[in-house]
């Protein structure tokens, strides 16, 4: 049980590659025709590619509550695992975001690039306090924060495999699932912005005082 909570981070980092290659296989036509010489039906090349990239996303999100939780539960916090469960909150919402915009969806391109520079901002401020023994303590908002982005680009996944999924081909209702998972996307956009905002105020305090 010791070392349980980072072994289900190291399969989130292992769950990211899967997803990203899967997103890559979508986006990567000589694979797919390759795919569709050996005989394979090129509707289940798709489904395959989509099913793997959202149900992958999906199971490492869910690592990331049942990592931390676990630590907590059994008192088995560690130096390393504070370390590496960061790292791959922020690997996978990478991967995600970067293997979307591979497929063409320039607004994910556009929202992801505002939530990776966010996130390497503050990781950049992290650094520069670390050597004068300074630390910006995680907030509430921020925790909330990982949720929604996990949340928004896994709504991103789940829409752009609608009709890989077999789900009804009414534009309307394929529209409005659209808009609902952009507006969740923009949101997460929102509060990711906000939560680094707060984060720089929180610095420039620390270093006056």
């Amino acid at each position: 049980m010791k070392h349980l909570p980072n072994l289900i981070t190291g399969l989130r980092l292992v769950l990211t590659l899967v997803v990203f290659l899967a997103m890559l296989g979508l986006a990567s036509q000589p694979i797919i025709m390759w795919l569709v010489s050996t005989g394979i039906d090129p509707q289940l090349v798709q489904t395959g590619f989509y099913f793997t990239a959202f149900w992958g996303f999906a199971i490492a999100a869910i690592t990331d509550f049942f990592d931390g939780w676990l630590a907590r539960k059994y008192k088995v916090e560690s130096t390393l695992g504070a370390i590496l469960d960061p790292i791959a909150d922020k690997v996978l919402v990478a991967g995600a975001v970067v293997g979307l915009a591979v497929l063409g969806s320039w607004m994910v391109g556009l929202a992801g690039g505002l939530i990776l520079f966010r996130e390497f901002a503050v990781s950049a401020l992290r650094e520069t306090l670390a050597p004068k023994g300074l630390t910006l303590p995680v907030t509430l908002l921020a925790k909330w924060k990982t949720t929604l982005q996990l949340l928004a680009l896994g709504g991103q996944l789940f829409v752009g495999g609608w009709i890989a999924w077999g789900l009804p081909r009414d534009p309307a209702l394929a529209q409005q699932a659209t808009m609902a998972a952009d507006i969740v996307l923009w949101l997460a956009v929102a509060v990711t912005i906000w939560t680094g905002v707060e984060y720089a105020l929180a610095a420039r305090k620390t270093l006056k005082t």
